[in-house]
């Protein structure tokens, strides 16, 4: 009963997505797709964002980038809440700052 009380309902997460024009690139970061996604949390959202944009029949038909890879930017942007960033690296999601992203 408490583990129905206090879960945590999916929240719907503004999910931006950066990536450089060529695979293995540090600087010149663009932003290549806007989409929401339904999670429970930032490392849900982050699990879903990377299966839905690295299976190629779910990838939607208006996505114009490449498949997630390492180096890779997400933003999730949650209004007042503050806008978070992470990485992907050779470990996972890693946070950083946005001033990375330029």
């Amino acid at each position: 009963m408490i583990k129905a009380i206090t879960r945590r309902t999916n929240i719907q997460y503004d999910v931006t997505i950066f990536q450089t024009p060529k695979y293995r690139e540090y600087k010149g970061y663009k932003q290549v797709y806007r989409t929401h996604i339904h999670a429970g949390s930032h490392e849900n959202c982050l699990e879903k964002t990377f299966s839905l944009f690295n299976v190629t029949d779910r990838i939607p038909s208006n996505y114009e980038g490449r498949f997630l890879s390492t180096g890779d930017i997400i933003l999730i942007d949650e209004g007042r809440r503050g806008q978070h960033y992470y990485q992907l690296k050779p470990g996972g999601w890693q946070p950083i700052n946005r001033i990375q992203i330029r």
